[in-house]
């Protein structure tokens, strides 16, 4: 899951360790986002200057509603990712979904390498939590991606390679606290 304010999220990671579950929750936060950052450190000072361009999630400061003590891992997903990811999908599915989507698409795939190089087996939930009709001229649009400066094919060549043939994320471009 991806959080907006963290509620969601926190509201995950509540039930499960309430009801005892062998599962594990895993945080996919935007990069312009302070959640990753509050994970790590403990910080909830911390502040940035502007707030996350994928519509719905990541905040420029820490929420009451966000707990990181009921989240097991976070992964911090760059914008062009979610983006190619979210493109993906709505290749995929036949329908537009959001950037937060997409987000959450990444999370899941980062779980799935996890667990594969753990030698684990398991099912992997994500959220697909917005659809993307009201982006048909912003993520959707191609000429507004460009002056964006997001140049995408390779990386939705990447996301497909992982969904489809196993193949790892490019590492060099995630964060992560598994």
């Amino acid at each position: 899951s991806s959080p907006g304010t963290g509620g969601t999220t926190a509201t995950l990671g509540r039930y499960v360790r309430y009801r005892q579950h062998c599962t594990r929750v895993l945080c996919a936060d935007a990069e312009r986002s302070v959640f990753f950052d509050f994970y790590q450190s403990g910080d909830a000072s911390l502040r940035l200057d502007c707030g996350s361009r994928i519509e719905g999630i990541g905040r420029p400061r820490v929420e009451a509603s966000f707990l990181p003590k009921v989240i097991d891992a976070m992964v911090k997903v760059p914008d062009a990712l979610s983006l190619a990811a979210m493109h993906y999908l709505a290749e995929r599915l036949g329908r537009r979904v959001g950037g937060s989507s997409g987000t959450n698409l990444i999370g899941a795939l980062v779980a799935a390498q996890q667990m594969k190089a753990a030698g684990e087996s398991g099912s992997i939930v994500a959220i697909l939590c917005d659809g993307g009709e009201r982006y048909a001229t912003t993520y959707y649009d191609q000429a507004w991606l460009a002056g964006q400066g997001y140049a995408l094919a390779g990386l939705i060549s990447a996301v497909a390679a992982s969904v489809e043939q196993g193949e790892p994320l490019p590492a060099n471009i995630l964060r992560a606290n598994i």
